[in-house]
């Protein structure tokens, strides 16, 4: 059994008198050094957590910017091809209206051209049916001789000066 003597009390009031050594110099100070470790700890799993919904944020952000970013480049895009198929067909348009311009004028020179080799054609006639009238005047020659005289003068017309043209 147990003995009840000095020495049984003495180890008692040494073990409470450690007890509360220990813990005033160890156990305080390891449970403040426990708490502030996990307020750290914490603090760090708020700011992670912060940073996290912070980047979600500007993640968030970027997309909208770059889907914004997107679409106005797809519409500059759209309206850099309409502007260039409008430009293109204003410059067919254009060169049609060039091309139907310069081929009123060139109708409108030949027809000149025409005209005039017409009007030169005619003047020549004229001159040679002149000249063909004043032969037989001058010749006053009979029927056969006036008939054989113009028939000449009419195959040297169409032979020479007609050519491929139509009277």
């Amino acid at each position: 059994m147990i003995e009840l003597n000095g020495t049984f009390f003495a180890q008692i009031i040494n073990f409470l008198i450690l007890v509360v050594l220990l813990r005033a110099f160890a156990y305080k100070p390891v449970v403040n050094m426990l708490k502030a470790r996990q307020d750290k700890i914490q603090e760090s799993l708020d700011k992670a957590d912060a940073d996290a919904a912070e980047a979600d944020k500007l993640l968030a952000e970027y997309k909208a910017k770059l889907a914004a970013a997107t679409k106005k480049a797809e519409e500059i895009q759209k309206n850099a091809e309409k502007r260039a198929a409008e430009f293109r067909e204003a410059e067919e348009q254009k060169v049609k209206a060039d091309i139907e311009q310069m081929k009123k004028s060139a109708q409108a020179d030949i027809e000149r051209d025409r005209a005039k080799a017409v009007e030169k054609l005619r003047t020549e006639m004229v001159a040679l049916s002149m000249a063909a009238a004043g032969k037989i005047i001058a010749k006053n020659l009979d029927a056969a001789d006036n008939e054989a005289l113009i028939t000449e003068f009419v195959d040297k017309l169409d032979k020479d000066k007609i050519g491929d043209l139509p009277c």
